[in-house]
């Protein structure tokens, strides 16, 4: 009898039932910052209001989250937050601006 190899988990997911968001916030001078989380209330909150939010948010406050994938393996996050990361500044603004339409054309 042959056994199914089960896939390889990170310490992390092995201790942890946690799913994972990748996130896209705007910042308060229009710039655009990708991050991931295991608590995404918890992180925009320490976005724009704790010394423990990103350097990078931290003077740029208020931050407003345009975007989020919940649902996610801690691999998977960290593979979506790079390729996000890669996308130009118009690409990303393309993809909020398609899920948004499509979130308020499902609540008609």
């Amino acid at each position: 009898m042959m056994l199914s190899k089960a896939p390889l988990l990170s310490p992390l997911e092995i201790c942890s039932n946690n799913m994972y968001s990748v996130y896209i916030l705007e910042c308060s001078d229009k710039t655009l910052y990708v991050g991931s989380t295991n608590d995404l209330e918890k992180r925009l909150h320490a976005h724009n209001n704790l010394k423990s939010g990103a350097h990078y948010t931290k003077i740029r406050r208020p931050v407003l989250l345009k975007y989020s994938e919940k649902g996610l393996s801690y691999s998977e996050v960290r593979k979506r937050e790079a390729e996000l990361k890669r996308l130009s500044r118009q690409e990303k603004l393309d993809l909020i601006k398609e899920t948004s339409s499509r979130n308020s054309s499902s609540n008609l």
